[in-house]
C-alpha cells in the first residue's frame, strides 16, 4: 500500500455504509472490505461475520471476501483494507484486534456504536501495530 498519502480521502458513501452496517449488525459486530485505489476509499463491502461469538469478534467470511476481490477487479479498484465495529467500546483497536489482524500496510476502519454519532475511526498496520490516519470525507 505505499502510495497512500498521509491523509486518505473516505468516499462519504463507504463512510456512511460502515456506519449503517454496524447498526444493522448490533449488538454483534460488523465486518467488511475497503475497495479504493492509492489514497482513497472508494467503497465499503458488507461481509458476513462467522466468528463463533460474534458479539465479541469478527470473522470475515472467506466467500465474502472472495467476492469482494472479484468485485474490486471488474471495478478497477483493490482491496485497500477492512472494516469491523465495536458496538460496545471505543474506535481503538483491541488486543485481539492487535492479535489477529496479519494484512501490513492495510487500512484498517473501526466503527464506534457506543456515541452519537457513531465515531469512525481509520488505522494502516505498520510493523504488528495500528497507526492512526487522518482521512477527509468527499
Amino acid at each position: 500500500m505505499s502510495g497512500f498519502s498521509r491523509t486518505v480521502i473516505f468516499a462519504r458513501r463507504g463512510h456512511d455504509a460502515i456506519v449503517a452496517h454496524g447498526r444493522e449488525a448490533a449488538p454483534d459486530e460488523c465486518c467488511g472490505l475497503l475497495l479504493g485505489r492509492g489514497g482513497e476509499i472508494v467503497e465499503a463491502v458488507p461481509a458476513r461475520n462467522i466468528a463463533g461469538d460474534p458479539a465479541t469478534g469478527f470473522l470475515i467470511d472467506p466467500i465474502d471476501h472472495f467476492a469482494a476481490i472479484r468485485t474490486a477487479r471488474a471495478r478497477a479498484l483493490d482491496i485497500v483494507g477492512f472494516y469491523h465495529s465495536h458496538p460496545h467500546s471505543a474506535a481503538e483497536p483491541s488486543s485481539r484486534d492487535v492479535a489477529e489482524f496479519d494484512y501490513p500496510d492495510s487500512l484498517y476502519v473501526i466503527v464506534s456504536l457506543r456515541t452519537e454519532p457513531a465515531d469512525v475511526r481509520l488505522f494502516r498496520f505498520v510493523s504488528g501495530n495500528f497507526q492512526p490516519v487522518s482521512f477527509v470525507e468527499r
